[in-house]
């Protein structure tokens, strides 16, 4: 009997909602929950859905808290309370600068603040916030949280409709989170902002990306020259020297 002529196969089609929720890993996912958009096009451009989930934890690490936040985070907050949403803040370890949030574009009256001292409490206030779906946002500062509690609060998040955004130091970038969105931020030279997304539904990222971030109220009193600090530095000539400075006294190195 005569062997029959190979040849591949075609997969059948796949019914539209299975392909709708079908995601190749080299592709930038679309999430099926809804996003709020960053209010960065170069940024929004390089997160799965085009902004940040809903649905979902978002971990922000930086060098230093309370520098950047609400630079990075402002726009898709502001959003968030022209829709009278509230915005939840656990444990920010500076007080809410109300004259900034004005410059930001959000109403103070949407602005909730917890006091939540240890790392105990801030946990248990996030988890209660998130599984009531209590706010249009959560934004919660955990520089200490373990990886399984973690876990529970996305397995929370993923029944809340808002945002959950997690603030934690740099150091923990090479810690397993179980966060589906990282990124990392930090400050430029002039203003801006670099943020690389470290884990994401797609492709790993590469390099970051440049955000023109002057902070709120500032961009009206800068010349357009101290908008560019590093090109002051670089007009500096290099010999330059105060000779009216004392001189530095001798240092002494002890023998090792």
């Amino acid at each position: 009997m005569a062997a029959l002529p190979s040849r591949p196969l075609s997969p059948a089609p796949l019914p539209a909602h299975v392909e709708a929720a079908l995601w190749r890993g080299n592709e930038l996912g679309t999430p099926l929950a809804a996003v709020v958009g960053s209010g960065h096009a170069a940024l929004d451009r390089e997160l799965p859905g085009g902004g940040w989930p809903c649905h979902a934890l978002t971990e922000i690490l930086s060098p230093q808290p309370s520098v950047l936040e609400w630079r990075l985070v402002g726009p898709a907050l502001r959003s968030v309370a022209a829709n009278g949403q509230q915005i939840v803040l656990i444990g920010p370890p500076k007080l809410p600068h109300l004259p900034g949030l004005r410059h930001e574009g959000i109403d103070a009256r949407h602005v909730v603040w917890l006091k939540a001292e240890t790392p105990l409490e801030r946990l248990w206030c996030a988890e209660q916030l998130v599984r009531a779906n209590a706010a249009g946002a959560v934004l919660a500062w955990l520089p200490q949280a373990r990886q399984e509690q973690l876990r529970r609060l996305q397995v929370r998040a993923q029944a809340s409709d808002g945002l959950v955004f997690l603030f934690r130091p740099a150091t923990t970038r090479h810690e397993a989170s179980p966060a589906p969105l990282r990124v990392h931020a930090s400050a430029g030279a002039d203003w801006e902002l670099h943020v690389q997304v470290i884990k994401r539904r797609g492709p790993a990222h590469e390099g970051s990306v440049v955000l023109p971030s002057i902070p709120g109220g500032l961009a009206s009193v800068l010349t357009p020259r101290l908008r560019h600090p590093s090109r002051l530095l670089r007009e500096v000539p290099g010999d330059a020297v105060d000779r009216t400075a004392s001189p530095a006294p001798a240092r002494h190195v002890a023998a090792l």
